[in-house]
């Protein structure tokens, strides 16, 4: 039932959105409105995700936990075992060390560089201006078989290795249905810095009043090196602050 609402919604979009002489601005309106509106889309203080992460041969249940305001934690079960992999109180980023099993801050570039983007965990175009970035049309694209709009979207620069260099992603949108097919960006730091990091979307189901990607596979090269599936999305459930939190040792 809900893959048959959102069909019926994305052919309402393609007809009433012409796909020709469209804005940036027009274009990310349009994925707005296609997938719940601006203001359902505003109205999400939080979203509790539930599933399987895969990475190569191995999957294992994750839960996630993203705010508004930018607070994050993202759990997963090894063999029964719990760990936090990730995590983000506002200031300070976290994270489980499998070999300790013990909580370690990451360090203060890595915690400012996730600060500077951490208010996009829901979605990168929610009151974009307000945050300071900007739009710009690209060249439109065929990407994963489908024809795309290209979307530029440029953030505040963010500081890597005491440098400030440019922060920018590229989207592709859906030119039928406007959702989006693929972000592309390159990773700024870690292992694979300076590679090409892409994210690709589908299985857009009802999570609350919009629709949200439930299949997400991240690529570096070209190569997959993660893969998500979504079970279940609670939108604006109580949440304990305390989780966000490094334990104290």
């Amino acid at each position: 039932m809900k893959t048959i609402k959102l069909l019926v919604a994305l052919f309402i979009a393609a007809i009433a959105f012409p796909t020709q002489a469209q804005t940036a601005e027009e274009i990310v309106a349009n994925y707005h409105e296609a997938t719940g509106g601006e203001e359902a889309w505003k109205s999400i203080k939080s979203m509790a995700m539930t599933g399987v992460a895969g990475m190569g041969p191995q999957e294992f249940p994750f839960t996630q936990i993203v705010m508004a305001d930018g607070r994050m934690q993202t759990s997963i079960d090894l063999q029964g075992q719990k760990f936090v992999p990730q995590a983000f109180d506002g200031e300070q980023m976290w994270g489980t060390n499998f070999q300790t099993q013990k909580a370690e801050a990451m360090d203060a570039e890595a915690s400012a560089q996730y600060k500077a983007e951490s208010k996009d965990v829901i979605d990168s175009f929610i009151r974009y201006k307000e945050k300071g970035y900007s739009l710009k049309k690209l060249e439109d694209k065929t990407v994963e078989g489908t024809d795309c709009f290209t979307i530029k979207l440029t953030k505040k620069p963010i500081v890597v290795d005491g440098k400030e260099e440019e922060n920018f992603t590229t989207f592709y949108f859906d030119k039928e249905t406007f959702v989006p097919v693929m972000s592309e960006s390159t990773a700024k730091s870690g292992p694979g810095k300076g590679s090409t990091a892409q994210t690709v979307y589908s299985d857009y189901l009802e999570a609350g009043d919009v629709y949200y990607a439930h299949n997400i596979i991240t690529k570096f090269n070209g190569q997959t090196g993660q893969s998500i599936k979504i079970e279940k999305i609670e939108v604006n459930t109580d949440i304990d602050d305390a989780i966000f939190k490094m334990p104290q040792q």
